[in-house]
């Protein structure tokens, strides 16, 4: 069971969490994109080992429809930040690439992100610690019933 000081620590995760997207959507609208703009520039530039995407995996990312994040991909490339390129690979294949604009963008706002985060040290460590507490009671529990109960 929760106690206090873990029902605190994860309040204070959500106040914290919340406080971040709202300076995040801050963030992004200053360099001209929305909020969607900016995750959906941000996971371009996260795909290990490359910096592109399908609008597949974009939706994914996003969790968003696939209709949805066409309609995203489609502003940005109107708005110059993204360009489609078919996959040399597989002709089947779509790649959604950052313009050169899009990658200093991000990387502007990224920049500021990693500053906030860096200042949630502490917020992040409390509400692991109050998961951590859930696990190992989730985990005792269990293992009792698995050894049929209170005896």
């Amino acid at each position: 069971m929760l106690g206090k000081p873990q029902f605190e620590a994860l309040s204070e995760f959500r106040f914290r969490l919340a406080q971040f997207l709202h300076f995040s959507e801050s963030a992004a609208r200053a360099e001209g994109v929305t909020p969607a703009q900016y995750l959906l520039l941000l996971h371009l530039h996260g795909f290990h080992g490359r910096s592109w995407g399908t609008v597949g995996e974009l939706a994914e990312r996003l969790q968003a429809s696939h209709q949805a994040t066409v309609a995203l991909v489609q502003r940005c490339e109107r708005n110059g930040l993204v360009a489609k390129r078919r996959s040399r690979s597989d002709a089947r294949c779509v790649e959604i690439r950052p313009t050169a604009r899009a990658r200093a963008l991000v990387r502007r706002v990224a920049r500021c992100h990693a500053e906030a985060l860096a200042g949630m040290d502490d917020v992040f460590r409390a509400a692991s610690a109050a998961g951590e507490a859930v696990g190992a009671q989730s985990r005792a529990r269990h293992g009792k019933q698995a050894r049929g109960g209170d005896r």
